[in-house]
């Protein structure tokens, strides 16, 4: 690490801790050079998640889109807040994970549908009413007699 005051190129650490939010790490430092102390922040770099749109527009990934499309289709069902947000928090790290910097929307809104089914088939064919674009109550009706 360089050093603020003289730019000498190596310090020893001092002291390490995280930070209250556990966000970061503060490092106490000492300059090899000079002797004076400084203080450094270790941070993860997350690399922005682009979102192919279907209209071909690209978003970045925001989990709180994700988590009021899941909030919406759960509306007034036997669902919990900790299972909504379990499958928020898996649709994340599945973004996170993927090591790709971009992913269709129809990707992650399958994946929630997965979830979804298993979880409340009421909430399933919300969601999928809105991620198919369900037009007409026959769009319902054929959705419906496909399920397994």
């Amino acid at each position: 690490m360089k050093c603020i005051y003289c730019g000498y190129e190596e310090s020893k650490v001092l002291d390490s801790r995280s930070t209250e939010e556990s966000n970061a790490i503060r490092r106490r430092r000492e300059c090899l050079n000079c002797g004076k102390r400084f203080t450094t922040y270790e941070t993860v770099e997350s690399i922005p998640v682009l979102i192919n749109k279907r209209d071909g527009s690209k978003q970045p990934f925001d989990i709180n889109k994700v988590k009021d499309g899941i909030s919406k289709a759960c509306d007034k069902r036997p669902v919990s807040l900790s299972q909504m947000e379990q499958i928020s928090e898996e649709i994340e790290k599945y973004v996170q994970n993927n090591l790709k910097q971009e992913i269709s929307s129809a990707n992650i809104g399958n994946i929630i549908m997965e979830r979804l089914k298993a979880l409340d088939e009421i909430a399933y064919i919300r969601f999928a009413s809105v991620f198919k674009n369900f037009n007409s109550k026959y769009d319902y009706i054929n959705f419906i007699n496909n399920l397994d």
